[in-house]
């Protein structure tokens, strides 16, 4: 049989926790915005994250499909061209992903 005191303190308990974690990088933030090495990481970070995620993805498909990497660099190619020349980021990924799965599909 559960004893309800405990747990609904139990429950109370991560409840608070779980605030308390949620809370706490925007607490942190008011702290951290003026330091400069926050800022230069903020420039950069993003960056690198998607940078990353970008290789990651074409060497895993590069290494799945037997006809070779040629998909995922003409997308790639057409996004880069796309922002390049249109400065439109919702087009470039619409664009680019939809050529992406044409190809695949197709080729």
């Amino acid at each position: 049989m559960i004893d309800t005191p405990y747990a609904v303190g139990a429950i109370a308990a991560m409840a608070v926790i779980t605030f308390g974690l949620r809370a706490l990088p925007f607490l942190a933030a008011r702290f951290l915005q003026s330091s400069p090495l926050v800022q230069r990481l903020g420039r950069f970070l993003p960056l690198a994250i998607m940078t990353l995620l970008l290789l990651h993805t074409l060497v895993g498909h590069a290494r799945d499909n037997p006809s070779g990497p040629w998909a995922e660099g003409v997308a790639v190619a057409t996004v880069v061209a796309l922002q390049w020349w249109q400065k439109h980021p919702l087009l470039s990924i619409l664009a680019g992903t939809a050529l992406y799965v044409l190809l695949r599909n197709w080729g």
